[in-house]
């Protein structure tokens, strides 16, 4: 038992420590992202916590700008793919190619070329607009963090993470993504518009000669660093058990929620608790805390279980909607 307490104590200065880098870099994020401090912080939980996150939100609210400064402000290289019906596989993943020797004595051989998807911070722009083959092409990489080409094995930096788009106006010649997909996302994260004050800053910002430059607070090593300290943050029971219960009451035909077996078609797996465990740990790290509470499984409900859970027709017909509900289940874990 004392060796527990020792390694909990010793634990507590790297906690303080990381904790502030991550203010410094939510508030560089924030000088240019302007009026989203909620999609920065969740997007900062997904990225602390190891994981991938899925930006539904109209065009021209910053998504593109907010994976181009968090790249910077956390020393990553970050890439963007614009996804489109006619993108193959090979265009996200690379391909090989065939190279003459030299010289005479050399053979022709295959070599490698990687694709975009080789790097640290990935904008996958509009990802709903491509097939469902070029989708799966993320599949492996996401969860494996390597692709597979010819046979051959190919590693992606580390770290890496995905950050795809969706436009939730616009459903006319997309693909949505297939639940098996859907699951491989910690958060679904929702942007809104910017309030009038957040709005007139940023006219002010972006139309003017100044340039905005964007401080670059941490590095890669860092930032890995940082994510091994997230999984070492102690969770007390009584917040594992309200995870176990929330995520347990959004499936139906357990009994657990009477409204669940009602209104919800499919519920959440594993993978969401999983989620939500990393997620209130990545939450207390940025408010300076040093474990997380039940308000912040409340808090993060709605985003990690949302794109887990479908509605049944009877819901549909009625009107109901996924974020109340979940609202709702997460209110009777107090």
């Amino acid at each position: 038992m004392s060796t527990v307490i020792q390694t909990d104590e010793a634990i507590v200065p790297r906690l303080e420590a990381a904790a502030e880098r991550v203010k410094r870099a939510h508030k560089a994020a924030a000088l240019v992202i302007f009026g989203q401090d909620v999609v920065i912080e969740r997007t900062l939980i997904t990225i602390l916590s190891g994981g991938h996150a899925l930006l539904i939100g109209v065009p021209g609210l910053a998504k593109t700008l907010l994976v181009e400064t968090l790249g910077r402000v956390l020393g990553m290289d970050a890439k963007r793919i614009q996804f489109t019906p006619d993108l193959m596989p090979s265009d996200i993943i690379g391909s090989e190619v065939l190279e003459d020797g030299s010289t005479g004595n050399q053979r022709r051989s295959f070599r490698f070329i990687k694709g975009p998807i080789f790097t640290q911070l990935l904008m996958a722009d509009e990802i709903n607009r491509a097939s469902p083959k070029t989708q799966s092409a993320l599949l492996q990489a996401m969860q494996e963090h390597h692709v597979t080409v010819a046979g051959n094995r190919h590693d992606v930096p580390q770290p890496f993470h995905v950050l795809a788009t969706q436009n939730p106006l616009e459903q006319e010649g997309t693909y949505p993504l297939p639940e098996a997909q859907l699951d491989r996302f910690l958060l679904e994260i929702d942007v809104t518009y910017p309030d009038l004050a957040a709005e007139r800053r940023m006219l002010y910002a972006t139309t003017g000669t100044d340039d905005r430059n964007v401080e670059t607070v941490l590095t890669a090593g860092d930032l890995m660093a940082i994510q091994r300290l997230v999984r070492q943050i102690p969770v007390p029971d009584k917040v594992v058990e309200a995870i176990l219960k929330l995520v347990r009451s959004a499936r139906p035909g357990t009994g657990a929620n009477p409204e669940t077996d009602r209104f919800i078609a499919w519920g959440p797996g594993p993978r969401a608790s999983q989620a939500l465990m990393l997620a209130v740990r990545a939450k207390a790290l940025i408010d300076g805390r040093l474990a997380p509470s039940i308000d912040d499984v409340i808090e993060l409900a709605e985003p990690v279980l949302k794109h887990r859970m479908a509605l049944s027709f009877a819901a549909r017909a009625e009107g109901q909607e996924l974020g109340p509900l979940i609202a709702r289940l997460a209110r009777a874990v107090e």
